[in-house]
């Protein structure tokens, strides 16, 4: 009878070309019984291949995008890990869940395998890994934009670290809470949990990895607050930091948009193209989601209203994909159609609506509704008349003078006649 050595050995020569055959080996490795003889030797390294199959087969799922089937492979690993350390079983059962990162639209069966998990960690307990797990599944529901659970989960997560002191995952859950408070638009609240990331953080070692998190969130909510520059300076340290670590290239590509993004609202676009040539950022460079960027700087940069609309059209996947470039470029949108505005009616006193829009290439109830919330925000003084289809533009008012020097006299003799009353009073 063939040893589980070599069953594995036959499983890894096959995977590539039948990949049918690898599985169902792998399969027979983890259904295989343990010696019955004494043999301890014997017994670990049955262990050994038990682990390699069940790592081996959960990446020959990932890699056909089998979700199913790494959510089988976890449920298999149960029987092996009641007999393997703590440790062991909370790493290999996190190595698992790494792998439906790589399978698109597994969310919803990722949350079903945590929450089955979760309540057998209860049922084991195994507190640290039912941790682990739940801050894992509190992320996924974040990313589905389930905000409500998430919350519940992180509050009752808090309550159990701060009893156990565990300052390293206690980072991690008020990082996710930040993320979570400002998927919602608290920003209040998201700046407080961050607070307390960073808190927890000075008392122990942060890992760069993690420190880099809570440098990208401290620059997304600087960026929400309008203070470009504070959030350029910690996009730039995250970025640093990442690049260096080599790991997570997502990350550090969202955190060099992020610096692109920075540059772009400070109205520095000429600056894109030289952030783009430092030495860290030179193998961005020629990614279509850098491209995107260096896009809207260029339209940014000539005010041109139809450029910037066809940046959008063009990258509308790599621009709208992340909450935080699709917010802001939006604000920018309206700066940059209210610059175009008031460049157009600024050398007239009347003119049609008709040819506004069509300077602008908007529809004529769009550019009517700019220009009203203009005037109301007092961006310049006119009336619409709708009856002619016309915008009259005013000259700016200009203070009356006599009126605040009036109210300034009558001050000054309220002064004196109350000073006269009080000489009064005391003479009498």
């Amino acid at each position: 009878m063939s040893t589980t050595t070599e069953i594995l050995a036959e499983a890894v020569s096959t995977s590539k070309t039948d990949p049918k055959r690898s599985e169902s080996l792998y399969k027979q490795i983890l259904t295989s019984t343990k010696s019955s003889t004494h043999d301890n030797q014997q017994q670990t390294q049955t262990l050994r291949d038990q682990e390699t199959a069940l790592v081996n087969l959960g990446q020959l799922y990932r890699d056909q995008n089998n979700a199913a089937g790494v959510a089988e492979v976890i449920t298999l690993s149960r029987s092996f890990m009641s007999s393997t350390a703590k440790a062991k079983t909370a790493k290999l059962i996190r190595t698992l869940l790494d792998y439906f990162s790589a399978i698109p639209d597994s969310q919803k069966i990722q949350m079903t395998v945590l929450q089955d998990n979760i309540e057998w960690a209860k049922r084991e307990k195994r507190i640290f890994l039912k941790q682990s797990l739940e801050t894992r599944l509190a992320g996924l529901q974040l990313e589905t934009h389930e905000y409500k659970p998430a919350l519940a989960l992180i509050d009752s997560l808090l309550t159990e670290l701060r009893r156990l002191d565990d300052k390293m995952i206690l980072i991690e859950v008020h990082l996710l809470e930040s993320r979570v408070y400002r998927g919602i638009g608290n920003t209040a609240k998201a700046k407080a949990a961050l607070t307390s990331a960073r808190t927890a953080g000075n008392s122990i070692y942060c890992p760069p990895a993690l420190q880099s998190s809570l440098d990208l969130q401290s620059g997304i909510l600087h960026a929400e607050d309008k203070d470009y520059t504070t959030a350029y300076s910690y996009f730039y340290e995250a970025f640093e930091s990442l690049s260096t670590q080599g790991e997570d290239d997502g990350k550090t590509l969202s955190a060099l948009k992020y610096m692109m993004l920075c540059k772009i609202m400070l109205n520095l676009p000429e600056d894109v193209t030289s952030l783009l040539s430092i030495k860290l950022a030179v193998k961005y460079a020629q990614l279509r989601e850098v491209e995107s960027m260096r896009s809207v700087a260029k339209a940014h940069q000539a005010r041109n209203l139809a450029d910037f609309e066809k940046a959008l059209k063009d990258y509308k996947d790599e621009l709208s994909s992340d909450p935080t470039i699709r917010s802001h470029l939006s604000d920018l949108y309206d700066a940059l159609l209210q610059q175009n505005l008031l460049r157009i009616v600024e050398p007239y006193s009347v003119v049609e609506l008709e040819y506004i829009a069509e300077c602008v290439g908007q529809g004529r109830q769009s550019v009517e509704t700019k220009l009203s919330q203009m005037i109301l925000d007092k961006v310049f003084y006119g009336v619409l008349d709708q009856g002619r289809g016309c915008l009259l533009v005013f000259d700016e008012p200009k203070a009356d003078e006599m009126y605040d020097s009036a109210i300034e006299t009558l001050s000054q003799v309220s002064k004196v006649v109350e000073s006269l009353y009080v000489k009064s009073v005391s003479i009498a």
